[in-house]
């Protein structure tokens, strides 16, 4: 399983960037049930906040319920969690909190962390995916080397 990080909600949907297309490919592929991911209330809740500083909060609304939608069952985040991700947060400079506790829940479920954001890959034991296209190539081909 893979967990996506707000950096991709936000690629997917965004203006041209490095990895707009790359984040449309993987959103496209688990739409099509090529892939399975989820992420958490609290990414969706992140994306609904910076989108619709960008566009009107019906955009934002609209779209944070399509990837509910998408991405639903979505990994919740407890109290262990919460615990672990401010340890890593403490111990890890260039990995921000909300970062830290979406690592310390995608950890807790043994998933992947597709992210724009480099500071994941300081994690240990976590498998960080940068949401490029040599990476959503990856997991798309990890994914069909698996289910055939």
């Amino acid at each position: 399983m893979i967990v996506l990080d707000t950096t991709v909600l936000l690629y997917a949907v965004g203006t041209e960037r490095r990895f707009r297309e790359p984040c449309r490919a993987l959103i496209n592929a688990i739409s099509a049930g090529e892939l399975t991911a989820t992420t958490t209330v609290e990414a969706i809740q992140e994306f609904t906040h910076v989108r619709a500083r960008r566009r009107d909060r019906a955009d934002a609304v609209e779209l944070s319920h399509a990837y509910l939608d998408l991405l639903a069952p979505l990994l919740v985040v407890d109290e262990a969690h919460l615990r672990e991700g401010l340890r890593l947060f403490a111990s890890q400079p260039a990995l921000g909190s909300f970062d830290a506790v979406l690592a310390a829940t995608a950890r807790a479920t043994g998933a992947a962390v597709v992210s724009a954001d480099a500071a994941f890959a300081s994690v240990p034991a976590i498998t960080h995916v940068m949401p490029d296209d040599s990476g959503v190539r990856h997991l798309l081909a990890s994914h069909r080397e698996i289910h055939g």
